[in-house]
């Protein structure tokens, strides 16, 4: 088959389209011919060298696919040879053909398209495990998002917008604050223009945030803690803005509040498996029903993929940045 290697880390044009030996299905594993993956910061971080694949993981970038099962590894039950899938990768998505383990898999949800479903099981699993499952975002409660018109905003604006929360958003500039607007956000705050710990202490009456959904880090840790209300949760999943930071512990006494910091990629198969069954309960049918969409900028070939991250790393685009395998074409 053929996959995106890294033979060096580096900026877009590391990325290298090349001839590679097929993955086998191990035990409890399936083999997925790959219609489409997508892209996420984390694939740039480890092109640049700084996030290696956990341990017998495939070494390609793409933490996330979808399309068909080819291949079934022993011990498997409840998949068939043709069945249309997507999937929650620790690595290989820019690849023609990977392994999974069973726990990862997820059907299709009912009228989606195939290519757009590779836009769905890691902002869904990320939000779904970090908003709901350890932060326990309740109807009426207010939730933050930071990046709110990126993959993972977009996805929580719509699952929490479901549950009946409050969401605010942060985003730079009017374009994207109107696209988040239009899933559903009801506080817009730019983040180039405007403080967003006074713009959501004025949308609240002071109260701030219930929870909060952190893609920043260090830069935005100290506000962080400022904006949220009384027994708040701020959810860090991502270090954009730096990794150490200095935390008021007397502030976070004072509010009862919580911060938690969690990555999904490294986590033992059997919280991937948990995390996935409860995407598949809450999150499929409201896909199925049309109450949430996946948000997708565009889709590129995957042999451009190094455009791709050029995209990404721009922050230009809306949503989801999707790789379609030239083997679907």
């Amino acid at each position: 088959m053929h996959a995106i290697t890294i033979p060096e880390p580096g900026g877009p044009e590391a990325l290298v389209w090349a001839e590679v030996p097929d993955p086998v299905p191990g035990e409890g594993e399936v083999l997925v011919d790959v219609v489409s993956s997508a892209v996420n910061r984390a694939d740039v971080l480890q092109r640049q060298g700084f996030y290696n694949p956990p341990p017998g993981a495939s070494p390609y970038p793409g933490l996330e696919c979808a399309g068909r099962i080819s291949a079934i590894g022993a011990g498997v039950t409840g998949w068939s040879v043709g069945d249309e899938v997507c999937a929650l990768l620790a690595g290989g998505g820019y690849a023609e053909k990977v392994a999974i383990p069973v726990g990862q898999l997820l059907p299709v949800p009912a009228g989606l398209d195939l290519v757009l479903a590779a836009a769905l099981p890691e902002v869904t699993a990320t939000v779904w495990s970090n908003v709901f499952m350890v932060a326990h975002l309740r109807p009426a409660e207010t939730l933050l998002v930071h990046g709110g018109s990126s993959g993972i905003g977009t996805m929580a604006i719509q699952l929490a917008k479901a549950v009946g929360a409050r969401v605010a958003v942060t985003a730079g500039g009017p374009e994207k604050l109107e696209r988040c607007a239009e899933l559903g956000a009801d506080i817009l705050i730019d983040y180039r223009e405007q403080d967003f710990v006074e713009e959501l202490g004025r949308a609240t009456d002071g109260a701030g945030a219930d929870v909060i959904l952190d893609i920043i880090g260090a830069k935005y840790l100290d506000r962080n803690v400022q904006a949220l209300a009384v027994n708040g949760r701020l959810a860090i999943i991502g270090l954009q803005g730096g990794a150490k930071g200095e935390l008021n512990l007397g502030a976070l006494l004072s509010k009862r509040a919580a911060v938690t910091a969690t990555s999904l990629r490294g986590r033992p198969l059997a919280e991937k498996a948990a995390i996935v069954a409860a995407v598949r309960e809450h999150v499929w049918p409201l896909i199925a029903d049309g109450v949430v969409k996946p948000v997708v900028d565009r889709v590129l070939p995957m042999t451009d993929a190094a455009e791709a991250h050029r995209l990404m790393e721009s922050s230009t685009h809306i949503g989801k940045v999707l790789l379609r395998s030239p083997a679907a074409a």
